[in-house]
């Protein structure tokens, strides 16, 4: 491997892209090959044995382009099938779980981590295990939102609907309403957006957790992190542009 071959990246569809936008930031001077699986998205409602399928299918063909190493830009394949990879290839392969809970366990404090993304990601219990590894005393409160993919793909990222369906994901954070109007009380210390669709409807969720608790909560976009560990990774085996 050497510094000038391209590093891949790849999801199961457009969600990825927030990734390379983080990478863009962190690693300005690497070159990016992007597969983005449209075809069979999305991955979030497929059996782990068919994402493994997929993923690996996905993973060859980037390094078959030569690429220097793999970035799976998506939590469902990051929490059942990095271990395939990484059998599979000869080449370092990273996801964004790990990155994602460093950095809502970290947000967070003492509180519970809120987790929104794919039924797959929270059915593995990914997370769940990732922020253990970091936090014994840290819960973890998951939230399926399979419909944010839908919207995402669609590009339907602003108005009544993306809001409508955000607070319904959301509203599971928090306890009981106080009535006549009075903010609730937030379960969670923070909300990780655990798909890398989310990060386009960043703003939408932050809002709607803001008015639903009456002070803002912090909202991790796991991509940021991930591009992050890949600059550093990347530094340590002086592979970096």
């Amino acid at each position: 491997m050497r510094p000038e071959q391209p590093v891949g990246v790849f999801d199961s569809g457009l969600g990825g892209l927030t990734v390379v936008r983080a990478m863009r930031q962190h690693c300005p001077h690497e070159d990016i090959v992007y597969l983005g699986d449209n075809a069979r998205v999305p991955y979030g409602t497929r059996s782990p044995e068919t994402v493994k399928k997929y993923a690996v299918t996905c993973a060859k063909e980037l390094a078959g382009r030569g690429v220097k190493a793999i970035v799976v830009a998506c939590n469902t394949v990051s929490s059942v099938a990095l271990e395939v990879l990484r059998s599979e290839l000869d080449l370092p392969v990273s996801g964004v779980i790990v990155p994602g809970a460093r950095a809502a366990t970290k947000a967070a404090g003492e509180a519970p981590v809120g987790v929104l993304a794919t039924r797959g990601t929270i059915s593995s219990g990914a997370y769940t295990r990732a922020v253990a590894a970091l936090s014994s005393r840290t819960e973890v409160v998951g939230r399926a939102a399979p419909l944010l993919v839908s919207l995402a793909e669609e590009g339907w990222l602003t108005g009544e609907v993306p809001q409508l369906v955000v607070r319904r994901y959301v509203e599971p954070f928090f306890g009981p309403d106080r009535g006549m109007g009075l903010p609730r009380d937030a379960h969670v210390g923070c909300v990780v957006l655990g798909c890398t669709h989310f990060p386009l409807f960043h703003e939408v969720i932050e809002r709607e957790l803001k008015e639903l608790g009456g002070r803002g909560i912090p909202v991790v976009d796991s991509a940021q992190q991930t591009a992050k560990d890949v600059r550093d990774f990347l530094d340590a085996r002086a592979l970096r542009t």
